[in-house]
């Protein structure tokens, strides 16, 4: 997990938006294998580990269904710490007839699903980065097919599965924006990405470290696509966690500088990319 720590940029959380906690916390713990680490009438905190939360979930006021063809989230990505792992869950998934999506995208392999609300939820193992594919800055990757004959014999047979493990990290965020100019600009000469991977003129995959992906940003739902009602199911915002405050301080520049809005709430700044994605900047 050498690139979901300081000193690279990374997502270290995410906070999403539901019609029903109640059914929501419901899968997050029995399907997904989250522990809850704090609750209260509306939100809740979940973990892993039971010290850090990787995921907040919220029923907003007054709260509206999933809105189609917004910028937005498109999923949000769980990284697990060893192979084995994600053939159990796969076993786990099985067994209870959960109905999953797949893919190996040469860097990793993944899952997906999507939750009781329409978010969607990539659960995957990277590959040895030893074995990604590098040229003139870009790493390759893919949309195959999952071999899950092989990664089912990886699995620990004998042992039930138990949640997701202790060490799984927030591995990425994957978006929807509503154009790719100036969010690359945003992201790269604001926030300090590089961009790793290009799909033609529709994605953009960025990251820090040599990372295959610490953030996707497609035009999937439409060039212009306009932001989602305050209220409405999906992206609340997600964390992004900086080396150090004289680095925070130098992205918070090189943002106003692009004519970027910052907020200072609390210990924290707030900015949103140009197309309402709200983001977090904690140290």
């Amino acid at each position: 997990m050498k690139y979901h720590s300081k000193p690279d940029i990374f997502v270290s959380h995410v906070k999403i938006k539901v019609e029903n906690l109640e059914r929501s916390l419901k899968y997050y713990q029995e399907v997904i294998g989250f522990k809850i680490l704090e609750q209260t009438e509306t939100s809740a905190r979940l973990t892993t580990d039971g010290k850090t939360s990787l995921l907040s979930i919220e029923q907003p006021e007054n709260v509206v269904p999933k809105q189609g063809r917004t910028t937005g989230l498109y999923h949000f990505a769980l990284l697990l710490p060893y192979r084995s792992d994600l053939a159990n869950i796969v076993n786990h998934f099985i067994e209870n007839g959960i109905r999953i999506g797949s893919s190996d995208h040469l860097v990793s392999e993944a899952l997906y699903l999507v939750d009781p609300d329409g978010n969607e939820i990539e659960i995957y193992v990277d590959r040895d980065p030893a074995e990604w594919d590098w040229n003139n800055g870009e790493v390759a990757m893919s949309v195959d097919p999952l071999n899950f004959e092989d990664l089912l014999a990886n699995g620990k047979q004998d042992q039930p599965w138990e949640g997701l493990p202790n060490d799984t990290v927030m591995g990425h965020i994957h978006l929807h924006v509503s154009e790719l100019k100036k969010t690359e600009e945003f992201y790269t000469k604001g926030l300090g990405f590089e961009v790793v991977n290009r799909y033609g003129d529709q994605a953009l995959f960025i990251s820090t470290g040599k990372y295959h992906h610490h953030i996707g940003l497609n035009t999937w739902n439409g060039v212009g696509a306009p932001p989602p009602p305050a209220n409405s199911v999906g992206l609340e915002l997600f964390i992004l966690t900086l080396p150090n405050e004289d680095v925070r301080n130098h992205v918070v520049s090189n943002l106003k500088n692009i004519g970027a809005s910052v907020i200072e709430e609390k210990d924290s700044f707030i900015t949103h990319d140009p197309s309402g994605n709200r983001i977090q900047l904690d140290i």
